[in-house]
């Protein structure tokens, strides 16, 4: 009897340890065509639900440094480049270089120009998340206090203003990272953004995504009337979902809150992959888009279980997933059925 209940303590604990509670919140990657955003509401649920970790749409450096080829590979080996050359720092010395600089900046948090060697030190280990979160304290310092001396160091070691394509210091800026997680982790007091990002299969979903172009003009160039009748009213109602998207992108205040809506997935879904219903018109590229679905599912997969072994791994079992607009039904579907999860879109939460 003893042996029993000493197995169900045992099994209880494993249980309650691999259990994780997840806030997902689906986010625009550029807000700077929109009306002046209120986050507020955003920032008290975050706080309210008390995370313990964050992550974001980036790869993990040994991701980075094994992917061959994705959208932005190109983009990131130009900033390492230059980077390399504003500062070398010897491959095998920069674990050792980053704890250092991560205990300064701990011991003297207001010294911005060690988080700028800091940001300098992540971005040449290929750990962009970070080097982003390091930079945009720098940047929001200045635009809180303009420091010309400060100004003109970032600017010699880490050339912001030339790094401008891909997920770039640039496009920082106006990010989901900039104006809802950086200042809500900087707020909380967690330390590192981790990464959850999956682009083991960008190669493939360009393929499918580019043969299904392919085949679609063909199929829409079909000259009979039924035809055309037909497609016009499907495409029509694609276009009435997206003339609302850009209605409220262009009027509303609370932006994110509405891209966390049904609504606002199937407008989007309706972009990437049409409507079902078009999928039995005679000729549809069926096969193809089935395909582009497949990379896309498989890429959302893949950012589930890195957010679900990575927390594993880093012993936190409540975290917050910053993820773009169009993946976010994706995986809360993914999450949903993953034993142990529980996910809360971020407009259940009250």
């Amino acid at each position: 009897m003893k042996y029993i209940f000493i197995l169900l303590i045992i099994v209880s604990f494993k249980v309650s340890a691999q259990k994780l509670e997840i806030l997902l919140i689906g986010v625009s990657h550029n807000y700077s065509n929109y009306q002046r955003q209120d986050f507020s509401d955003i920032y008290r649920k975050i706080q309210q639900f008390k995370p313990t970790a964050f992550f974001g749409e980036f790869l993990s450096k040994e991701d980075e440094q094994h992917i061959m080829d994705y959208w932005c590979k190109k983009d990131n080996l130009k900033r390492l480049q230059m980077l390399r050359k504003n500062r070398a720092i010897a491959a095998d010395q920069l674990p050792k270089k980053i704890d250092s600089l991560k205990k300064r900046c701990l011991q003297d948090p207001e010294n911005y120009r060690l988080k700028t060697d800091l940001a300098h030190a992540y971005y040449l280990n290929q750990d962009v998340s970070n080097g982003h979160y390091q930079y945009w304290q720098v940047f929001d310092r200045l635009k809180q206090a303009p420091d010309n001396k400060l100004q003109a160091y970032v600017n010699q070691l880490l050339s912001p203003e030339l790094d401008t394509t891909g997920r770039s210091m640039r496009r920082l800026k106006t990010s989901e990272y900039a104006l809802i997680a950086f200042p809500m982790m900087r707020k909380i007091g967690i330390m590192e953004l981790l990464p959850m990002d999956c682009q083991d299969y960008d190669l493939n979903w360009n393929a499918s995504w580019s043969a299904s172009d392919e085949k679609f003009n063909v199929f829409r160039k079909d000259t009979s009337a039924t035809f055309q009748r037909e497609l016009k009213e499907k495409l029509a109602k694609i276009n009435t979902g997206f003339a609302q998207y850009d209605k409220i992108e262009k009027s509303s205040t609370r932006v994110t809150e509405w891209l966390n809506t049904a609504e606002a997935s199937a407008i989007s879904a309706s972009g990437d992959f049409y409507l079902p219903e078009l999928y039995d018109m005679k000729n549809f590229p069926k096969e193809e888009m089935l395909s582009k679905i497949h990379w896309w599912l498989m890429r959302n997969e893949g950012m589930c279980n890195n957010v679900l072994n990575r927390s594993k791994k880093k012993g936190v079992n409540r975290v917050v997933v910053i993820a773009g607009a169009n993946h976010r039904k994706y995986m809360q579907d993914i999450f949903e059925k993953m034993p142990g999860v529980i996910v809360r879109n971020l407009n259940e939460v009250k």
